[in-house]
């Protein structure tokens, strides 16, 4: 294994890649990171950390970690687009491995500008609040551009532990992250309208929820202050696939969730102006 080819560059030193890159550096590659953000470099001194392209070394491989939002309504894929042209300058036949959430499509449509590279979707499934058990080196799926492209990730893959499920297309990669975040807000919003029907009946939610939760097929989660984050988020990626005509639960779901919320922050007014 060449020099280049057991170096990494971790694009985006955020939630996901942070961890990911101590991960990759601990299963023995040389590991540089890069974000725009200057300050990231005197917090992090673990990691050599870069925020100029310019002074990253060529490396085999890039991990693209980067943060994808809504923007106006529409997903915000800018900042993996950008990864993407930073990474095509090399112009060498390298592993690109994107990490971050996008649409299906989205990793194809970046290929044409990565002509040489070999390119793959293996979606984080990181959980900040329990990273021992949800971290870097847990089940995740994957997807590649070719058969080549996917030998190369395997490898990579399997010297960080992470065990792989392969999938047929990026596509369906793309998709199977969408799908797993809309699913749990789906099941929040479910638990925050039973909420506030038991609220309006006068019955004990948490009690009903227990005892609900008993039933060996059954698992519903609380009903807390809102759905945020990536849950909030992917769920629009998954909606705005297609024409919301064609929609019925995922938007119910999304309503559901913004009356809670909406509930829930009158609770609170009446329970100040009562202290």
């Amino acid at each position: 294994m060449t020099s280049e080819s057991k170096r990494v560059c971790v694009i985006g030193l955020g939630t996901v890649g942070l961890p990911t890159a101590r991960a990759i550096k601990e299963s023995g590659f040389e590991v540089f990171g890069y974000d725009i953000d200057k300050t990231k470099r005197s917090k992090v001194e673990d990691l050599v950390v870069l925020s100029e392209w310019k002074s990253v070394p060529r490396c085999g491989i890039y991990v693209v970690c980067v943060p994808t939002e809504l923007e106006r309504g529409n997903p915000d894929m800018s900042a993996v687009v950008e990864s993407a042209k930073n990474i095509a300058k090399s112009n060498e036949k390298v592993l690109v491995c994107i990490e971050s959430t996008v649409s299906p499509g989205v990793s194809r449509a970046l290929s044409k500008g990565l002509r040489n590279a070999l390119i793959v979707h293996a979606p984080h499934r990181y959980w900040s609040r329990d990273s021992l058990h949800h971290g870097v080196r847990q089940r995740r799926v994957i997807g590649a551009l070719n058969a080549e492209s996917m030998r190369a990730a395997l490898s990579f893959y399997t010297k960080l532990g992470v065990p792989l499920r392969q999938l047929a297309s990026l596509e369906e990669a793309e998709m199977t992250k969408l799908v797993e975040n809309a699913y749990r807000f789906v099941q929040i919003a479910f638990a925050e309208e039973v909420a506030m029907l038991c609220d309006e009946l006068k019955i004990d939610w948490p009690s009903v929820r227990s005892a609900a939760n008993t039933k060996w097929n059954i698992d519903i989660p609380e009903a807390r202050s809102g759905i945020d984050g990536c849950l909030a988020k992917d769920i629009r990626f998954l909606m705005l696939q297609s024409s919301l005509a064609q929609h019925r639960l995922l938007p119910s779901a999304v309503g559901a969730d913004k009356t809670y919320r909406r509930m829930t922050m009158q609770r609170i007014k009446s329970a100040r102006r009562t202290t």
